[in-house]
C-alpha cells in the first residue's frame, strides 16, 4: 500500500475514544500510523482543528497533528475536484467541496480512502476512488 487518507471521520473516533464497536477502527489507524502509511491534506485537518474551542485542547491536538505533514494539493486537484462534483451530481449524488477534494487527491495519488462516511461508497461507484477495507 501507498498510503492512504484519513477521513475527519475516522481522526474523530480516535481521537474522542471509540466504543467498543469502532476500537477496531482505531487500532488499525494506530497501526497503519506505526507503518507510515497515513496521510492528511490540509482540509482534513481544519476540519479536526475546527472542533476544539479550548485553546488548550486546540494546541493540543496541533501539536499531534503536526507529526503528519500534509500531503500537498496541487491546483489541478481543485479543477480534478470540481470535475468529480460534476460527474456525481449528474448521477444524483451530492457530497462536499472537501469529500470531492479529498476524491481528487486520492486519484491523483492513487491513496484509498480511509472512512466510515458512507458517501464516499456512493461517490466510489462513479470515480476511481479506492476505499481502505476495515479488517
Amino acid at each position: 500500500m501507498k498510503g492512504l487518507l484519513v477521513d475527519t471521520c475516522i481522526w474523530s473516533l480516535a481521537l474522542r475514544g471509540a466504543t467498543p464497536k469502532q476500537s477496531d477502527i482505531v487500532e488499525q489507524l494506530t497501526r497503519l500510523i506505526d507503518e507510515n502509511q497515513v496521510k492528511v491534506i490540509g482540509p482534513i485537518r481544519q476540519e479536526l482543528l475546527s472542533g476544539y474551542s479550548d485553546k488548550r485542547s486546540y494546541d493540543k491536538l496541533r501539536r499531534k497533528m503536526s507529526y503528519f505533514p500534509n500531503e500537498p494539493i496541487l491546483d489541478a486537484d481543485y479543477e480534478a475536484a470540481a470535475e468529480c462534483s460534476n460527474i456525481c451530481r449528474v448521477k444524483g449524488v451530492l457530497g462536499s467541496h472537501i469529500d470531492f477534494l479529498i476524491c481528487a487527491v486520492s486519484i491523483r495519488t492513487k491513496f484509498q480512502v480511509f472512512t466510515t462516511d458512507k458517501d464516499f461508497q456512493n461517490y466510489s461507484n462513479h470515480l476511481p476512488i479506492s476505499l481502505y477495507e476495515q479488517n
